[in-house]
């Protein structure tokens, strides 16, 4: 059976969420989109995954990266709940009033505003997370989000594995 040293992984995954992340900044401005806090969150989530997986390139199979693998699957289940949330509230027929604000902020929507308001150009939140945005061969940007975080907990998950294995 293939398997890849262990600072390969992290070089994919780290190099898979950069992209990620690149790609809605891009898309953003391309296609004059207006992203939801959902989408601002799933954002950040892409980079802070991208500094997790540069550590774990550092670090190898040693404790640390371990460590630092562990928060990458923790991290990347966190987005995926939020992708898949959204490709929820995407799916909902709008007369049944679903919407990801409510009355009160939560934490979500207050880091969101927070980080907006330090910089706007990559986390100002403009648009609602029930509005469906362009899709490509059926499948939204948050149905994109979900497969990323899904691939990035496997690979996580597999080098964590190979990591157990040189350890």
């Amino acid at each position: 059976m293939f398997t890849p040293a262990v600072r390969p992984l992290w070089l994919a995954i780290a190099l898979l969420c950069a992209l990620a992340a690149s790609l809605s900044i891009v898309l953003t401005e391309f296609f004059n989109l207006h992203p939801c806090h959902l989408c601002i969150f799933q954002r950040l989530i892409f980079m802070v995954l991208t500094a997790l997986a540069l550590g774990g390139v550092l670090f190898g199979a040693a404790l640390p990266g371990m460590i630092l693998g562990v928060l990458v699957v923790a991290t990347a289940g966190t987005g995926l709940g939020a992708a898949g949330y959204q490709s929820w509230l995407e799916r909902q027929p709008a007369d049944l009033g679903f919407s990801c604000v409510g009355v009160e902020p939560g934490p979500i929507e207050r880091l969101v505003e927070w980080l907006g308001d330090q910089a706007p150009t990559l986390f100002m939140a403009t648009g609602m997370c029930d509005e469906m945005g362009p899709q490509v061969l059926g499948i939204t940007l948050a149905n994109a989000a979900v497969v990323g975080h899904l691939l990035v907990i496997g690979l996580a998950i597999w080098a964590l594995w190979r990591s157990r294995q040189q350890f």
